[in-house]
């Protein structure tokens, strides 16, 4: 089974930048396309980024385009997701997500994700 834990998260003014962790358990880590995903106030998750199960291949939403950037090392059991230019829009708790099967492609949506982390808040100040 794969454990997440997501670290990065804090208190940054309107234009910062944070890099969010997200360190997992488990020997077939490399096997598993990972996704970003993140939920504000009176609202279900949403989609922000996802990688394949190699690295060779990044998705993202419209939203963060050109902002954002998500990694990966599979030597050190760890996806990046790199925040530029952020925005007070950006405001949500963040979640990291392995997806279900092996050797995925990675997916926007979340049913496609079977473990998850616990989240980390992200708070863009005006």
């Amino acid at each position: 089974q794969v454990q997440l834990v997501e670290s990065g998260g804090g208190l940054v003014q309107a234009g910062g930048s944070l890099r969010l962790s997200c360190a997992a358990s488990g020997r077939t880590f490399r096997r598993y396309a990972m996704g970003w995903f993140r939920q504000r106030p009176g609202k279900e998750r949403e989609f922000v980024a996802a990688i394949s199960w190699s690295g060779g291949g990044t998705y993202y939403a419209d939203s963060v385009k050109g902002r954002f950037t998500i990694s990966r090392d599979n030597a050190k059991n760890t996806v990046y997701l790199q925040m530029n230019s952020l925005k007070p829009e950006d405001t949500a708790v963040y979640y990291c997500a392995a997806e279900r099967s092996d050797y995925g492609l990675g997916s926007s949506y979340s049913s496609a994700y079977e473990y998850w982390g616990q989240g980390t808040q992200v708070t863009v100040s005006s």
